[in-house]
């Protein structure tokens, strides 16, 4: 066994899966009024000014230098996790979950969010953990990626279970043997001045504890 399935384990492969989110529509909870930052704060990785999230057309709108927008509560655990969200051409950004709240783009799971920038990890992968080299999405253009984080049992073990959709097409279940976070915040990246990433209809449905 390779070193990258010593730390991982999935249970579906590849990006023909045709299982889709089966969770009932009821208990999901807006994260993001469609107007304005309330509950959202941003945190800079450089110089103070030189990074911006704006709400433009009714989407959380980041642009300039790096930085991380922060949904304040930070001991999420189990839930699923949503967002309408479009990267512009040759973008970059990321959708966090479980992140530690810090100037850093290393503070929990990243899922990634890119088209055509020159960071060949596409959209829909968990990065450094499972990488999709092919385009899922345009750019420019509207998807919806969400997640599923559930720690539970495996083999003795209690793991982070985590399943990933972009436009409701289940691309892989993965189990992180690393165990890397065990709750956390949510969180977006603004990764660089290239960079124009737009979010809405931001929601999250908690999750019991698993048996």
């Amino acid at each position: 066994m390779n070193r990258l399935l010593t730390n991982i384990t999935f249970a579906l492969l590849g990006l023909a899966a045709t299982g889709t989110a089966c969770a009932d529509e009821s208990g999901w909870v807006s994260l993001f009024d469609g107007k304005t930052l309330s509950g959202w704060e941003m945190l800079e990785l450089g110089e103070k000014g030189s990074s911006n999230w704006e709400v433009k057309n009714g989407a959380l709108t980041g642009s300039g230098k790096p930085s991380m927008l922060y949904s304040p509560k930070g001991d999420y655990k189990n839930f699923r996790f949503r967002a309408e969200i479009k990267i512009n051409d040759r973008g970059n950004s990321g959708m966090y979950f479980r992140a530690a709240k810090k100037n850093s783009f290393t503070v929990g799971y990243e899922c990634q969010i890119n088209s055509t920038h020159g960071d060949p990890i596409k959209t829909g992968s968990i990065y450094t953990m499972v990488h999709i080299y092919k385009q899922l999405v345009p750019p420019d253009t509207w998807f919806t990626q969400e997640v599923e984080c559930v720690t539970k049992n495996y083999r003795g073990k209690i793991l982070p279970h985590i399943k990933v959709w972009v436009n409701g097409d289940l691309l892989y279940e993965l189990i992180d043997h690393t165990n890397t976070a065990q709750s956390g915040h949510f969180a977006f990246q603004q990764h660089d001045p290239g960079s124009v990433v737009q979010i809405r209809k931001v929601e999250v449905m908690e999750l019991p504890d698993a048996k």
